[in-house]
């Protein structure tokens, strides 16, 4: 990928105190070289059972040479030896910014507005995503393209693009957003999550697969 090119980054799906998802996590991380990882868990779940669950996988991501971020759970960034906290929504992330910054990685998504996106990004956090799903469900393509090129545009923080949809790498990608996330398909792929990723490589724009 080129140095002006979208960055790559990787969405889990939700992680309970039992989930088994080692395999293809490290299916999904032998595809391509991802810059981050953000892993989603029940946060009602049991933390030592949540923990058990995720020091593997952290260890798996850094090992992959990416950055673990863990969801919405501040305690345990920490205990799970991640490199960082995707927070959800303005409040965390204001908080999680004084409590970790400048030490590990802040991010910010559940924004569902752009007053929202706006307020986070004075927070000083690392990036903002856009196209998360929510209560609402998940954003169409077209809007989050259209979320990503307006930031993109206007403001310094970096921006990330997250594709649901096999189809939505290729319209957020030729935004000007840092990232695209790579986010459900992955994970319910046919042929596995290594061969999802492969296909969302060769959706991305000829300038940005190389």
């Amino acid at each position: 990928m080129s140095d002006t090119a979208s960055r790559l980054m990787l969405v889990s799906p939700v992680l309970g105190a039992d989930a088994d998802f080692l395999p293809a996590l490290e299916a999904a991380l032998s595809g391509a070289p991802f810059a981050a990882v953000v892993l989603r868990v029940e946060r009602e779940a049991d933390e030592r059972a949540l923990l058990k669950v995720l020091k593997p996988l952290v260890d798996a991501v850094q090992t992959a040479g990416a950055a673990a971020l863990i969801e919405g759970a501040p305690d345990l960034v920490g205990k799970s030896g991640a490199d960082g906290i995707h927070a959800l929504g303005v409040t965390q992330t204001k908080d999680a910014v004084e409590r970790f910054k400048p030490e590990k990685i802040v991010g910010a998504g559940g924004l569902r507005t752009r007053d929202e996106a706006m307020s986070a990004g004075e927070t000083h956090c690392d990036y903002v995503l856009f196209g998360d799903p929510g209560k609402g469900g998940t954003p169409p393509a077209d809007s989050v393209a259209d979320r990503c090129a307006w930031w993109a545009e206007i403001f310094n923080t970096p921006c990330v693009g997250q594709a649901e949809t096999l189809d939505a790498v290729a319209p957020i990608a030729e935004t000007e957003a840092e990232f695209v996330a790579f986010g459900s398909f992955v994970w319910t792929h046919a042929e596995g999550p290594d061969a999802a990723v492969r296909a969302a490589l060769a959706a991305l724009p000829a300038d940005q697969s190389a």
